[in-house]
């Protein structure tokens, strides 16, 4: 989705880059001196333009009697031209910088020679103000002072000369060479000042942009990232802009929603409701919340639970805008199932925990009577009371093994080393054996010297869970099943088991570790939030991902082992 920069309305300066984009603090600053830089060296070329005119008429119509300094003047916009081409820029650090620090000398010295040695009645006093700027401006507090006391010290040594040529005494032309060098210092002090000032409001300026750029960014990101839509409609009804959720749950994903494509609500009949909502949101003035009830056509049905909200006050002449926040009703319903869920969970683990002891009585009470009974069709009545039995008290087990608080060996440091390749070929096998089912497993392990600290029956239970789900949706063909081990990097090892069974569904995959949860009605939906379990008790990750293997589509469940250092105990 795409925002609009509050950035785009700036107007580039002297102290500004003309782009948006983000840069370093030094590279900004770099840009700012070569903008003054050019700005300077441009005032230069044009002042030598006019001085090489001046110099010329003079030469020409009043038949002055030093063409030298016609020479001079084209001398000197010689120069400046080269400065403006090919003089080598600053990195922008405020300290004196030899590379430019000539452009000083030269301007004093041109400007000097026209000064003691003009002709008529011309001033050239003015003119040094040029390089007292430049270097107030692009330099230090004491490259500044330094020009305008050279200045200063060539206007006293001017006016001194001219006086003892003349042979008069004239205090007052004295007097106005010093207060002219006064204000040179003046002028330096305070253009170096406003020079800093403005650097420091330049920096502030682009760290606040920096930030706000940032600010809008993760705003962006928590926007796109949330479950609930976001709609932000005109008084026009048009949607100008839309998250995911939002182009989801109104059906428009082909269709991107932003301020350069904005969409109207009004166009779809499916969204009236919508729409008529914000109409009264615009109409009062004041936030709504109503359930609407979409029909996008091809079956599909929407029922959503929409907010309202004005970016401005109510009768504000400036156009503002409504943004409309809406939750799928589905969603809702479904996070209360889950907590419904997660309560019966809590309420089977007790009711598990008090059958128990009656199941166990059960249990033995039928062993008991199956060695009384000797006719066939009786013993098949106590082997199917043992079958159940049995299963109920791997039910009642699952469930306590849930409920059940057990400190996590990761943390404490007691899972035994266990030789990875070696658990697994054996569990594989005796499980391949009981199941009846060896030409559908493959194991291939890759790792015979890692250990990995892990209780051997909770690995065990753990890869016999993944190993029972395989099984329950794989094709049947040989070698449908492969369980493999493999090293990733130097310090975890992956356990996965796969299997090419049909692809699941997106709503089973995202409940698919959740306790209570099955796609099976005989199932009692926690044998995968055992697996995760087990596997965060040992500092494991357990996954799930669609996976593909010698040209063949699988179900894979992958578990990242922490590997260990020490080696196995002997036997």
């Amino acid at each position: 989705m795409n925002r609009t920069d509050a950035a785009s309305t700036f107007v580039p300066s002297w102290f500004q880059p003309s782009d948006h984009g983000a840069q370093a603090p030094g590279d900004t600053h770099a840009q700012s001196f070569n903008r003054l830089w050019t700005a300077f060296m441009q005032a230069r070329v044009l002042v030598a333009v006019v001085l090489l005119g001046l110099q010329a008429w003079v030469n020409t119509m009043a038949g002055s009697s030093t063409p030298w300094l016609v020479g001079l003047t084209a001398a000197y916009l010689v120069s400046t031209l080269a400065s403006l081409r090919w003089a080598p820029r600053s990195d922008g650090g405020r300290r004196v910088d030899l590379r430019w620090i000539w452009t000083l000398v030269i301007d004093i010295t041109a400007f000097g020679c026209l000064q003691f040695f003009q002709q008529g009645n011309f001033n050239y006093t003015p003119l040094f103000v040029l390089p007292l700027l430049l270097a107030s401006v692009l330099g230090t507090l004491l490259l500044s002072l330094a020009t305008a006391a050279a200045v200063t010290l060539f206007l006293l040594f001017d006016t001194g000369w001219n006086l003892l040529s003349s042979g008069a005494e004239s205090t007052t032309r004295l007097l106005q060479t010093g207060l002219t060098g006064t204000g040179f210092f003046l002028v330096a002090l305070l253009a170096n000042q406003l020079a800093l000032r403005l650097a420091r409001e330049e920096a502030l300026a682009q760290s606040s942009q920096r930030a706000a750029r940032t600010q809008a960014r993760v705003n962006e990101l928590v926007i796109e990232g949330l479950s609930e839509g976001v709609l932000v409609i005109d008084q026009q009804g048009r949607a100008r802009h839309a998250n995911p959720a939002a182009e989801a749950m109104l059906h428009t994903e082909g269709v991107p929603v932003d301020a350069s494509n904005a969409v109207d609500l009004g166009s779809p009949q499916a969204w009236q409701a919508v729409l008529q909502l914000v109409q009264r949101t615009f109409a009062t003035g004041t936030a709504m919340e109503e359930e609407v009830r979409l029909d996008l056509g091809q079956g599909v049905n929407r029922k959503l639970l929409a907010r309202t909200h004005l970016t401005g006050q109510h009768g504000e002449a400036s156009e503002h805008l409504c943004v409309v926040f809406l939750e799928d009703l589905r969603e809702m319903e479904a996070r209360v199932r889950t907590e419904k869920l997660a309560a019966m969970g809590r309420m089977s683990a007790a009711v598990a925990h008090e059958i128990r002891n009656p199941l166990a009585a059960i249990s033995q009470a039928n062993a008991l009577l199956d060695e009384e009974l000797q006719a066939p069709t009786q013993r098949r009545l106590t082997a199917m009371i043992g079958q159940n039995a049995q299963r109920l008290a791997r039910i009642v087990d699952d469930v306590l093994n849930v409920a059940r608080l057990e400190p996590g060996m990761a943390s404490t440091g007691q899972g035994p080393a266990l030789p990875l390749d070696l658990h697994t070929h054996t569990i594989t096998h005796d499980w391949a054996q009981q199941n009846g089912c060896q030409p559908l497993v493959e194991v291939r392990a890759h790792c015979p010297q890692v250990h990995v600290g892990f209780d051997p029956e909770h690995l065990r239970r753990l890869l016999v869970n993944l190993l029972d789900n395989a099984l329950r949706y794989a094709s049947g063909t040989p070698a449908c099943i492969l369980v493999s081990t493999v090293p990733v990097g130097l310090h975890r090892v992956r356990l996965s088991v796969w299997s090419d069974g049909q692809p699941l569904d997106a709503g089973v995959r995202r409940h698919l570790f959740e306790p209570f949860f099955s796609s099976e009605s005989r199932s009692s939906g926690l044998g995968l939030y055992i697996c995760r379990e087990l596997c965060e008790r040992y500092g494991a990750h357990i996954s799930y991902q669609r996976s593909l293997l010698e040209q063949r589509d699988g179900n894979e469940f992958a578990v990242d082992l922490p590997r260990l250092n020490r080696l196995a105990p002997q036997a």
